[in-house]
C-alpha cells in the first residue's frame, strides 16, 4: 500500500524515523496500530456507557443543567482561589 502525505507530514515522519532509528514504514505501522487500539478502546467505552444509560444505571441530564453545574463549579473554584 502507498500512502501519500503532505510535505510537512513527510518531514515530521522522516524526523521521527531518524530519531527512533526506525524506517518510515515502521513508524507509520506503529502509528496506525496505536490508532486502531485507541479506536477499539473508545468503542468499548461507548458501548459500556450506552449499556449503563440503557439499563438506567446512569441518569442523563440535559445540556443546560450540565452547563449550569460546570459554571457553578468554576465560580466556586474562582471564589476559593480569590480568598487565598
Amino acid at each position: 500500500m502507498e500512502v501519500h502525505v503532505k510535505p510537512e507530514v513527510q518531514a515530521k515522519l522522516d524526523e521521527i524515523a531518524r530519531e527512533s532509528g526506525q524506517s518510515c514504514d515502521e513508524v507509520v505501522e506503529d502509528v496506525l496500530m496505536g490508532y486502531f487500539d485507541e479506536l477499539a478502546d473508545l468503542r468499548k467505552t461507548l458501548d459500556r456507557r450506552y449499556e449503563e444509560i440503557a439499563s438506567g444505571k446512569v441518569k442523563l441530564i440535559d445540556g443546560e443543567e450540565a452547563m449550569a453545574r460546570l459554571l457553578a463549579k468554576s465560580a466556586a473554584r474562582r471564589a476559593g482561589q480569590a480568598i487565598l
